[in-house]
């Protein structure tokens, strides 16, 4: 699992990409990535591309950052989900809290 993010000249974009397994251990590194500009003034969009799991640790890391990013009027987007990973944040209807993109075809 690593967790690598990425802030934007101006401070308004926070690019947070996930790699491997997305559960409780990048729980740290996540934080760190997601805090890495005041809270409430960014828009978020993570990149779950190169994430092959999800697991309930891992969305309530997404559901603390929706919180803390303003709630119902958190800018966070989820992009390239795998089906499986696709199929978690669509039970867990993550699909009504957060703007998920799909997955670019390969």
């Amino acid at each position: 699992m690593t967790i690598t993010s990425e802030v934007s000249s101006d401070g308004l974009q926070v690019s947070i990409k996930v790699h491997g397994r997305f559960d409780f251990t990048a729980h740290q590194s996540f934080r760190e990535a997601c805090d890495r500009v005041p809270r409430g003034q960014a828009n978020y969009l993570i990149d779950m591309s190169q994430a092959d799991y999800i697991d309930s640790a891992a969305l309530g890391m997404l559901l603390l950052l929706r919180e803390q990013a303003g709630g119902d009027s958190a800018r966070i987007r989820i992009r390239g989900c795998s089906q499986d990973v696709q199929r978690i944040l669509e039970v867990s209807k993550f699909h009504k809290l957060f703007d998920i993109e799909e997955a670019s075809p390969v």
